[in-house]
């Protein structure tokens, strides 16, 4: 359990299944009070009264300076949680070579993996508590990491969460500044069994497929034990450092 009082919690993508994985989790523990669970349908993705739901959207900059409006009334936030991701979609899919480029393609693996978490930090970092700790996470992927980089391809998802990371990192930088407490990472979930790596799951190592539930009780854990010194890094499920 929590030994910090995660009271005030956001999920940026709880419309997924990680994302509502980690509301479940939340809404069960007692310190929390506020879920407030964000998605594109603005939908609440569990029935409780600790929850309520509105719309953010990516391709719509102004829902993600609105919802920060909204979750600014609640108070100082204790967690947020930006639970979103793009792999693939439809014929949309990872890159094997270089042949398969294609701008489009690019810019959409940025603005979902890069460009939307960078705003989200943009508007709910100076909402994050002062006088205390606080956590701000986004999911990002080992296959982020240049120097772990050993057999190529997934250019676009590559670039993107590497893009992520350095994002956080320089926030990390600015946010420590007047958030002496407060906490920017990254969290690699490990591959979790929901749409983004179902095409992809016959190559998994046996035992290494986790379902959504196990996996943000995982994180949860990593950021249950976090310090002020752990700002700006990215961090596996298992608690290990993801390398640059």
């Amino acid at each position: 359990m929590s030994n910090w009082a995660s009271r005030n919690c956001v999920i940026v993508g709880a419309s997924g299944g990680i994302g509502a994985a980690f509301a479940e989790h939340l809404v069960e523990r007692k310190e929390v009070e506020t879920v407030l669970c964000l998605s594109r349908k603005g939908v609440a993705p569990i029935a409780s009264p600790k929850v309520q739901a509105d719309r953010l959207d990516y391709a719509d900059a102004g829902t993600i300076e609105a919802a920060a409006e909204k979750a600014k009334a609640r108070g100082p936030l204790d967690l947020v949680i930006v639970a979103t991701g793009l792999l693939h979609d439809g014929e949309f899919g990872p890159e094997k070579s270089l042949r398969d480029l294609d701008a489009e393609r690019l810019t959409r693996a940025f603005h979902v993996n890069t460009i939307g978490p960078t705003l989200v930090a943009r508007h709910f970092l100076p909402l994050m508590r002062r006088d205390a700790k606080s956590v701000f996470a986004a999911l990002s992927a080992r296959v982020g990491s240049i120097s772990d980089n050993r057999i190529g391809g997934w250019y676009g998802y590559r670039a993107a969460k590497s893009a992520l990371n350095q994002v956080l990192r320089t926030a990390a930088i600015e946010h420590a500044r007047r958030w002496k407490e407060g906490v920017v990472i990254g969290l690699h979930p490990g591959t979790v069994d929901t749409q983004l790596s179902a095409p992809f799951q016959g190559n998994v190592a046996d035992g290494k497929l986790f379902l959504p539930a196990h996996a943000t009780s995982m994180m949860l854990d990593v950021v249950d034990g976090l310090r002020a010194t752990d700002t700006g890094k990215v961090f596996a499920y298992d608690g290990s450092e993801v390398p640059a």
